[in-house]
């Protein structure tokens, strides 16, 4: 088949051109994001692959249909940016790549823990410039905290078993609590308790209109005081403006995210030489407590393998008429 790769980067084209002759499929790489305006750059081809911040609404899947497109292939796990109902209206097939590396993100948000509980993003830049002073730069310990995990599925998952490993208490929620997780010592208990009872908390959950602003004024009046936030799941989970007051009020001690909830306009582009019109994103980054990554927790050697290998084999089941093992199911 012929596909159309959408907002790719070096990364995108090095991974899927890999294992590009063991499927024998067509590539076009191109770089622009996908949207009403750039979606006739589809046009020729049978399948288009897009990523998690390319807005598939109900005017751009038309757009799609009329020039042939049946499937879209999504070489990320999320699909909250996809009318589900316009495309089955439309006959399109929407398939995703539901697991690749759980180990890259959770290990990622683990990460944002360590640099903000132990400031080695700010040691860093003193002793680059020949500042070797401790001053300001006292930590804390993770061993024998409470660490509340909101989501178990794979990712959440693979953070509980961090986060066991450093001796941390594991408090977690979710709809549908894991017996392998019990099983090494992780306590389900109702969202309000996990809140209530953490010293930390990590996202990890889908976005959905149930989980859309998750993190809110009031659930954030629920958390201790000084609490650290984790969020490397989906930008909208956590209302910004909230997140900015609970920041000013020191009810929030530390706050990492790889995420953001209008990253779509910022994300994944060089705008060094720009000026930011994003008025939350910058107050954000002027707190010395608060790290961001540009979603890149999904960013390994291992994980682009994944998600080239399972977004191709996606294709194929669809190309030879097979059943579509990651397909979106649309009630």
């Amino acid at each position: 088949m012929k596909i159309a790769f959408f907002s790719t980067k070096s990364y995108d084209r090095e991974s899927f051109l890999k294992h590009a002759s063991d499927f024998g499929h067509e590539f076009s790489f191109l770089e622009p994001q996908l949207n009403r305006q750039t979606v006739a750059l589809a046009e020729g081809h049978q399948a288009i692959c897009s990523f998690v911040n390319d807005p598939l609404d109900a005017p751009t899947l038309k757009k799609l249909s009329d020039l042939g497109i049946q499937l879209i292939a999504l070489r990320c796990a999320g699909y909250n940016q996809v009318d589900l109902e316009a495309a089955k209206n439309l006959g399109i097939s929407i398939v995703r790549v539901p697991a690749y590396s759980p180990e890259a993100v959770a290990e990622h948000a683990f990460a944002l823990l360590l640099t903000l509980l132990r400031k080695t993003h700010k040691a860093y830049n003193r002793v680059r410039e020949n500042n070797f002073s401790l001053e300001g730069l006292t930590g804390v310990n993770i061993y024998e905290k409470t660490i509340g995990v909101i989501g178990t599925g794979a990712i959440g998952k693979s953070f509980c078993r961090i986060a066991k490993g450093f001796g941390a208490k594991v408090l977690a929620y979710d709809l549908f609590p894991s017996e392998d997780m019990k099983k090494i010592g992780v306590t389900y208990l109702p969202l309000e308790e996990v809140l209530s009872k953490s010293h930390v908390i990590s996202l990890h959950c889908p976005l959905t209109p149930e989980t859309r602003h998750l993190i809110n004024s009031k659930t954030l009046q629920q958390m201790q005081d000084g609490v650290a936030l984790i969020n490397t799941s989906r930008g909208a989970l956590i209302d910004t403006k909230a997140v900015i007051k609970a920041l000013k009020t020191r009810k929030i001690g530390y706050l990492g995210i790889d995420v953001y909830e209008q990253e779509e306009h910022i994300f994944f582009k060089n705008l060094s030489e720009e000026i930011l019109q994003d008025e939350q994103i910058s107050r954000l980054m002027t707190f010395p407590n608060v790290l961001i990554t540009g979603h890149q927790a999904f960013l390994t050697r291992e994980a682009l393998d994944q998600i080239a290998l399972t977004t191709l084999r996606n294709i194929t089941e669809f190309e030879e008429g097979k059943p579509l093992t990651n397909i979106v199911a649309i009630s």
